[in-house]
Protein backbone atom coordinates (compact mmCIF):
# COMPACT_ATOMS: atom_id res chain seq x y z
CA UNK A 1 0.00 0.00 0.00
CA UNK A 2 1.33 3.26 -0.97
CA UNK A 3 1.04 6.26 1.25
CA UNK A 4 -0.09 9.45 -0.92
CA UNK A 5 2.71 12.36 -1.13
CA UNK A 6 0.49 15.24 0.39
CA UNK A 7 0.10 12.78 3.69
CA UNK A 8 3.77 12.05 3.92
CA UNK A 9 4.55 15.91 3.84
CA UNK A 10 1.73 16.72 6.51
CA UNK A 11 2.96 14.11 9.05
CA UNK A 12 6.54 15.58 8.36
CA UNK A 13 5.71 18.80 8.92
CA UNK A 14 3.83 17.90 12.13
CA UNK A 15 6.96 16.13 13.67
CA UNK A 16 8.82 19.05 12.13
CA UNK A 17 6.51 21.04 14.33
CA UNK A 18 6.49 19.31 17.44
CA UNK A 19 10.07 18.40 17.36
CA UNK A 20 10.56 22.46 17.40
CA UNK A 21 8.05 22.82 20.20
CA UNK A 22 9.79 20.35 22.52
CA UNK A 23 13.52 22.16 21.61
CA UNK A 24 11.69 25.24 23.15
CA UNK A 25 13.51 26.47 26.62
CA UNK A 26 10.90 26.68 29.37
CA UNK A 27 9.51 30.22 30.34
CA UNK A 28 8.56 31.10 33.23
CA UNK A 29 4.89 32.65 33.52
CA UNK A 30 3.83 35.40 35.84
CA UNK A 31 1.71 34.43 39.15
CA UNK A 32 1.31 33.07 42.35
CA UNK A 33 4.43 30.21 43.36
CA UNK A 34 4.92 28.30 46.45
CA UNK A 35 9.15 28.56 47.15
CA UNK A 36 11.11 26.15 49.44
CA UNK A 37 14.36 27.67 50.54
CA UNK A 38 16.92 25.36 52.50
CA UNK A 39 19.92 27.17 54.24
CA UNK A 40 22.99 25.39 54.89
CA UNK A 41 25.69 27.09 56.33
CA UNK A 42 29.72 26.31 55.26
CA UNK A 43 30.88 28.36 57.55
CA UNK A 44 29.02 29.79 60.45
CA UNK A 45 29.66 32.48 62.63
CA UNK A 46 27.92 31.33 65.19
CA UNK A 47 29.62 29.29 68.21
CA UNK A 48 28.72 25.54 67.99
CA UNK A 49 26.91 26.00 71.88
CA UNK A 50 24.48 28.58 69.99
CA UNK A 51 21.65 28.07 67.73
CA UNK A 52 22.19 29.23 64.13
CA UNK A 53 18.95 31.61 63.06
CA UNK A 54 15.62 30.35 61.85
CA UNK A 55 15.43 29.25 58.50
CA UNK A 56 18.96 27.52 58.84
CA UNK A 57 19.12 24.13 57.94
CA UNK A 58 15.27 22.70 57.45
CA UNK A 59 13.23 23.61 54.84
CA UNK A 60 10.94 26.89 54.59
CA UNK A 61 7.96 27.08 52.15
CA UNK A 62 5.97 30.84 51.70
CA UNK A 63 4.22 31.94 48.84
CA UNK A 64 5.96 34.71 46.32
CA UNK A 65 4.19 36.46 43.61
CA UNK A 66 6.33 37.02 40.56
CA UNK A 67 5.25 39.43 37.80
CA UNK A 68 6.11 39.96 34.33
CA UNK A 69 8.20 42.59 34.80
CA UNK A 70 10.27 40.48 37.41
CA UNK A 71 10.25 38.18 34.37
CA UNK A 72 11.06 40.43 31.70
CA UNK A 73 14.09 41.69 33.56
CA UNK A 74 15.35 38.60 35.60
CA UNK A 75 13.75 35.49 33.81
CA UNK A 76 11.79 35.00 37.45
CA UNK A 77 12.09 36.70 40.71
CA UNK A 78 14.86 39.16 41.80
CA UNK A 79 17.60 37.11 43.29
CA UNK A 80 17.49 38.20 47.22
CA UNK A 81 19.42 37.61 50.09
CA UNK A 82 18.22 38.66 53.28
CA UNK A 83 20.26 40.28 55.85
CA UNK A 84 21.83 43.41 54.47
CA UNK A 85 21.34 45.78 51.86
CA UNK A 86 21.98 43.87 49.03
CA UNK A 87 22.39 45.10 45.12
CA UNK A 88 21.70 42.36 41.89
CA UNK A 89 24.17 43.49 39.22
CA UNK A 90 25.57 41.21 36.08
CA UNK A 91 21.85 39.66 35.32
CA UNK A 92 22.63 36.91 32.64
CA UNK A 93 19.46 35.88 31.43
CA UNK A 94 20.04 32.50 29.27
CA UNK A 95 16.71 30.68 27.90
CA UNK A 96 16.23 28.40 30.71
CA UNK A 97 17.33 30.85 33.79
CA UNK A 98 19.46 33.41 34.61
CA UNK A 99 22.79 34.01 36.73
CA UNK A 100 23.76 37.04 38.54
CA UNK A 101 25.63 38.46 41.38
CA UNK A 102 24.54 39.70 44.67
CA UNK A 103 26.84 41.82 46.88
CA UNK A 104 25.50 42.92 50.55
CA UNK A 105 26.39 46.02 52.91
CA UNK A 106 25.93 45.36 56.49
CA UNK A 107 25.42 44.18 58.74
CA UNK A 108 26.36 40.89 56.58
CA UNK A 109 29.19 42.26 54.27
CA UNK A 110 30.25 40.22 51.04
CA UNK A 111 29.37 38.86 47.44
CA UNK A 112 27.63 35.77 46.10
CA UNK A 113 26.54 34.03 43.00
CA UNK A 114 22.82 33.15 41.90
CA UNK A 115 22.13 30.45 39.62
CA UNK A 116 18.39 30.05 38.46
CA UNK A 117 17.26 26.91 36.07
CA UNK A 118 13.43 26.79 34.94
CA UNK A 119 12.43 22.97 34.74
CA UNK A 120 9.42 23.84 32.68
CA UNK A 121 7.47 27.14 32.28
CA UNK A 122 5.80 26.22 36.22
CA UNK A 123 8.92 24.40 38.27
CA UNK A 124 12.72 26.20 39.18
CA UNK A 125 15.48 25.36 40.80
CA UNK A 126 17.90 28.34 42.30
CA UNK A 127 20.56 28.72 44.31
CA UNK A 128 22.74 31.44 45.99
CA UNK A 129 26.14 31.12 47.11
CA UNK A 130 27.25 33.83 49.07
CA UNK A 131 30.92 34.93 51.16
CA UNK A 132 31.60 37.19 53.54
CA UNK A 133 31.44 38.72 56.84
CA UNK A 134 29.11 39.66 59.79
CA UNK A 135 29.41 41.49 63.12
CA UNK A 136 28.51 38.75 66.00
CA UNK A 137 29.08 41.08 69.42
CA UNK A 138 32.47 43.03 68.96
CA UNK A 139 33.53 40.02 66.69
CA UNK A 140 33.79 39.76 63.35
CA UNK A 141 33.10 36.45 61.46
CA UNK A 142 33.22 34.90 58.16
CA UNK A 143 30.51 33.88 56.78
CA UNK A 144 29.84 31.23 53.84
CA UNK A 145 26.68 29.63 52.90
CA UNK A 146 24.44 28.31 50.18
CA UNK A 147 20.88 29.16 49.86
CA UNK A 148 18.91 26.46 47.92
CA UNK A 149 15.39 26.94 46.47
CA UNK A 150 12.91 25.07 44.38
CA UNK A 151 9.86 26.71 43.50
CA UNK A 152 6.09 25.60 41.58
CA UNK A 153 3.19 27.36 39.90
CA UNK A 154 0.01 27.75 41.69
CA UNK A 155 -2.10 30.07 40.06
CA UNK A 156 -2.12 33.09 37.84
CA UNK A 157 -3.93 34.87 40.25
CA UNK A 158 -1.76 36.19 43.38
CA UNK A 159 -4.63 37.15 45.53
CA UNK A 160 -3.29 38.61 48.72
CA UNK A 161 0.24 37.99 47.75
CA UNK A 162 1.70 41.49 46.70
CA UNK A 163 4.81 40.54 44.48
CA UNK A 164 8.38 42.25 45.49
CA UNK A 165 9.42 45.64 44.21
CA UNK A 166 11.34 44.42 40.25
CA UNK A 167 14.54 47.50 40.71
Amino acid sequence: MRIPRNILIAGAGTLALALIALAQPPKPKPGLYEVTNKMTWQQSPFPDDMQAPKGSGDPHTAQTCITQAQIDKYNGPKPEAHGGSCQVTNVQKRQSGMTAEISCGPPMTGKGTVVTRWIDSGHSKSSIHFTGSMHVGQNLKTIEWTLNSESTYKASDCGSVKPAPTN
